[in-house]
């Protein structure tokens, strides 16, 4: 398998990956630069492919890398997180995969109509299944909740990926629409079951922010 790393320059976060006579497949777009013998191909979906790219907004034009070398994704200022898969299957928020290794089979989830339109996640996601790497976007530090037959409840959008045995819904916040509507929160996202939910609840600026704030309290009271 392919070597990721997640590396930090200056406030802005990239992927690097490391090839020894291997794939990897990227988001379309996700290239900044690589070095050595690397060969970048984009295959030609199928009409079936491209119709149902049209129908879930999902992009089906994802290049592969293959040689020797290494491959610079673009920098963001949001994060990113590596998931490591065994044979499992994960459900991803939409537009978070980023790359993965060539032996990931990369599908579509479809969300149930009501749940995908007032949930924030949309009527489709993207599903990884395999053994390999699979790195996804995080807007900030990842949490891994371990559910075991529980319920979680997540506000807006934090949670950006799940496993797909997981039973995933939109429910009202409150039993009542005014309670739901006074309380602030109108919707929440729930899960159900066994698995593992990863949420990423705070954004990398506010730890950037909290962090010079703690520096410049530091040096005040020095």
């Amino acid at each position: 398998m392919a070597d990721f790393q997640i590396i930090e320059r200056e406030g802005s976060r990239l992927v690097k990956v490391v090839l020894n006579n291997e794939t990897v497949r990227t988001e379309s777009g996700a290239l900044h630069y690589m070095r050595g013998p690397i060969t970048m191909q984009t295959q030609t979906p199928s009409a079936g492919g491209f119709l149902k790219s049209l129908a879930t907004g999902e992009n089906i034009f994802r290049p592969t890398y293959t040689g020797t070398g290494e491959l610079y994704l673009a920098p963001s200022l949001s994060g990113y997180h590596i998931l490591e898969l065994t044979g499992e299957e994960w459900i991803l928020d939409r537009g978070a995969y980023w790359a993965s290794d060539g032996s990931i089979d990369i599908s579509i989830e479809r969300n149930k109509l009501l749940t995908g339109l007032t949930g924030g996640e949309g009527l489709f996601q993207t599903k990884v299944k395999g053994r390999g790497r699979v790195v996804i976007v995080a807007q900030g530090p990842v949490e891994a909740v371990e559910l075991r037959g529980e319920r979680l409840v997540v506000d807006g959008n934090f949670a950006i990926a799940r496993t797909g045995a997981l039973n995933y819904k939109v429910e009202k916040a409150t039993k009542s629409m005014v309670g739901s509507m006074t309380s602030g929160e109108f919707a929440v996202n729930v899960f159900e079951g066994s698995g593992t939910v990863l949420i990423a609840p705070i954004p990398y600026w506010q730890v950037l922010l909290l962090r010079q704030v703690s520096a410049s309290a530091a040096r005040t009271s020095s």
